[in-house]
């Protein structure tokens, strides 16, 4: 074979893989696994075989089939470790409602006691954000298609009353009554760079001590995730960040 077929072989190979071949190049953070994010996962040695989930890890659950068609969902073994730790956590904070699949696992999970704030935006908060031109524009319009919900999928269930929905533009929210409250603070909320920043800077302020901050879509080389890794590789420099192995979840732990 001739250096000149081999070399179009290699552009054509390079065209329609270009995406998965600047991935492998992009920077990414360490990724662990999920027993490092809290001891609660730790598993169960049944055999020297056969490890099974602990009893902490038994949770309730139920799965969205794709029929619904309901936009802007964790996987379910995400939306499973936000249930795990939610039953460690008395107080919860959400950016980002959107049909409130996780609003309403974490609350089914959760004791008795827990209270959550999630924050969200009805349709006509949505029409009037102004952003950042810089924002990504995918992300924009991810915005308005996600601030869809007047109601929940937890609506009307015995668990709404743990929850307080408040519709602000989370960079509007102020922090002054909350500060070191939150156990477990989940950052899913608008994936513009200056709304992942704000949302993470007061998810800062509001974490308690030995609470923990869960950002969804770390999704390097994703478009519509791009501002999410941005802001995430910039924190990462003065935080310990992790990458959670198998999801699109990085965290921080506020360690005693």
């Amino acid at each position: 074979m001739s250096n000149f077929l081999i070399i179009i072989i290699l552009i054509i190979l390079y065209y329609y893989n270009k995406k998965k071949i600047r991935r492998l190049f992009k920077k990414k953070i360490k990724s662990v696994e999920i027993e490092n994010v809290h001891e609660i996962f730790k598993p169960n040695k049944i055999t020297d075989n056969l490890l099974g989930p602990s009893d902490d890890l038994i949770i309730k659950s139920f799965s969205i089939p794709q029929s619904y068609k309901i936009v802007g969902m964790t996987t379910d073994y995400e939306s499973w470790i936000l249930s795990c730790l939610s039953k460690i956590s008395k107080n919860i904070f959400e950016f980002g409602t959107c049909s409130g699949k996780n609003t309403y696992l974490m609350a089914l999970n959760s004791s008795q006691d827990t209270k959550i704030i999630s924050l969200t935006l009805s349709q006509e908060q949505s029409k009037n954000l102004n952003l950042s031109k810089k924002d990504n524009n995918i992300s924009i319009k991810n915005i308005l298609k996600e601030s869809n919900y007047e109601k929940f999928l937890f609506s009307g269930k015995k668990v709404q009353s743990k929850i307080d929905i408040i519709f602000i533009d989370s960079r509007e929210f102020k922090t002054v009554n909350f500060l070191k409250k939150f156990d477990l603070i989940f950052i899913d909320g608008g994936h513009t760079y200056s709304v992942v920043k704000n949302d993470s800077e007061k998810a800062f302020e509001m974490l308690s001590y030995g609470g923990i901050i869960i950002w969804h879509d770390y999704v390097v080389g994703k478009e519509s995730s791009k501002d999410v890794c941005k802001y995430i590789h910039e924190l990462e420099k003065e935080k310990k960040i992790y990458h959670i192995k198998n999801t699109s979840m990085c965290y921080y732990k506020n360690n005693l």
